[in-house]
């Protein structure tokens, strides 16, 4: 029988990324992604439906989503679902959550509207130099709108 697991989700993120690094120096960042959906009822209504998933990130991908993304701003992530089981200590309860592993990211959004924490002074991603030592392995592409960073500065 053939397997098949595999997500895309876009969304805002719900909390700065919070990003700690292993003994042997690996980057983990976790995010909080908020996904909206508006929908109209039978009766005419609209309603939106948010739904909070848990995403993981590691290695370089970790460290550029830590250093680039703030709560409020928009990301298209796939990867994978992980289930993780524990046993609640208090209650002696099996507990389990449903999770997202990330293999790949794009921002959505240029980091400059509302929303967004984003330090005007802090380097942005186009501007960062890549380094093969520590290239992601998996693609991160940035937003379109941020890919030429230094046509920004053309006085005409």
């Amino acid at each position: 029988m053939a397997n098949f697991n595999k997500v895309i989700l876009a969304g805002n993120l719900t909390r700065d990324p919070e990003v700690r690094y292993t003994s042997k120096g690996m980057a983990i960042a976790k995010l909080g992604l908020a996904l909206n959906r508006t929908f109209t009822t039978e009766s005419g209504e609209k309603r939106e439906e948010v739904t909070f998933v848990d995403v993981d990130a590691f290695g370089r991908q970790a460290e550029v989503i830590g250093q680039y993304m703030r709560k409020g701003r928009s990301i298209l992530i796939e990867g994978r679902l992980k289930l993780d089981q524990w046993e609640d200590k208090t209650t002696h309860q099996k507990k389990s959550k449903l999770g997202v592993v990330l293999e790949s990211f794009s921002f959505l959004d240029s980091g400059r509207g509302e929303g967004s924490h984003a330090d005007p002074a802090a380097p942005r991603p186009a501007a960062a130099a890549p380094s093969s030592a520590a290239a992601p392995s998996a693609p991160v592409s940035a937003d379109p709108d941020t890919a030429s960073a230094e046509e920004d500065d053309v006085p005409f």
